[in-house]
Parts: C-alpha cells; structure tokens; sequence
C-alpha cells in the first residue's frame, strides 16, 4: 500500500506542475508517518480527529447521493452505472463549490506566497 500511495503522490505532483494542491488527510499512522516524502507541490493537510464534516469530499458524496434517495437498484452494477452519471454530469465548478473551505484557500494562498 505504501507503494501505490507513494507513486500517487508522485503522479499528482507531476499533473499539478507549477501548481500546487493541498491533500487532506486524517491521523492515519500510515498518513503520518515520517517514511513519507512530500513532494514541494503537494501540501498535507491533517484533518482534526473525529471531524469528518471537515473532509470536502464528505460533501461532494452528500451531494452525490441526494438523487440517490428513494431509488432501488437491481443490481450492484446498476447503483455503480447511476453514481457513474452522477459524476458525469458534474462540473469543475461544482467540485470546487461544494468541496470548498475557507481554511483550504487560505492554506493555499499561504503556499503560493512561499
């Protein structure tokens, strides 16, 4: 596992290019442990314990099941094809609205200006 999230680091750093990107992650031991090497771009943001609601991608997927209530699939792949919809239909600027925080801008523009 140590492997795959090393080579992802590596992957988003080398898409981001000049720019950066701010990564949230929890108290994990495996997310903390001082074995990981950061690259310059890619800027760890270590979520407080037991806040979820804190996590942008906790309300992009409450956004996403929203269309979901109330639907009954036949199917495993059935719920699969109607979440891949889902995310088909959104937009960048959905992403960025619904994921957006102040402290994560704030964390960024602070990168920038290092």
């Amino acid at each position: 596992m140590g492997t795959i999230f090393k080579s992802n680091r590596s992957w988003l750093s080398q898409q981001l290019g000049e720019d950066y990107a701010i990564l949230q992650i929890s108290l994990a031991p495996a997310h903390m442990s001082s074995a990981i090497s950061w690259p310059e771009n890619v800027i760890p943001l270590v979520q407080p314990p037991h806040s979820p609601e804190l996590n942008p991608i906790e309300r992009l997927w409450q956004f996403l099941k929203q269309p979901l209530k109330n639907e009954l699939f036949s199917s495993l792949q059935a719920l699969r094809d109607r979440i891949q919809e889902l995310f088909d239909q959104l937009t960048l600027e959905q992403v960025m609205s619904i994921s957006s925080y102040n402290f994560i801008l704030e964390a960024l523009l602070y990168a920038a200006s290092h």
